[in-house]
């Protein structure tokens, strides 16, 4: 089965910066496009930032200028540096990526999210 994994997260004063990864797993074929996602205590969940397998980007504009996601295809892996954090940026952070993927015989495409990780930016 494919399996996206977290880590990065974890608290930081204002200003300072955060780097997050997700590595996916798994008989993994290609990934799409790879994103990453947030949630903040009484807020839907929104779109931080995507790449697509090209290396297109697209931020949410409250983060543009401030984030970078890039991805590293060999690995299965997606990253999202984070620059000038805000206290407003505190929030559980997820990544998403669309697999295709091989499961015996057959294969699939689906959507796949990792676990979440906490980020928090203090005052």
């Amino acid at each position: 089965q494919v399996q996206l994994v977290e880590s990065g997260g974890g608290l930081v004063q204002a200003g300072g910066s955060l780097r997050l990864s997700c590595a996916a797993s798994g008989t993994i074929i290609s990934i799409n496009a790879m994103g990453w996602y947030r949630q903040a205590p009484g807020k839907q969940r929104e779109l931080v930032a995507i790449i697509t397998s090209g290396g297109s980007t697209n931020y949410a504009s409250s983060v543009r200028g401030r984030f970078t996601i890039s991805r590293d295809n060999a690995k299965n892996t997606v990253y999202l540096q984070m620059n000038s954090l805000q206290p407003e940026d505190t929030a559980v952070y997820y990544c998403n990526a669309d697999i295709y993927y091989r499961d015996r015989a057959k294969y699939y495409t689906n959507d796949y999210w990792g676990q979440g990780t906490q980020v928090t930016v203090s005052s």
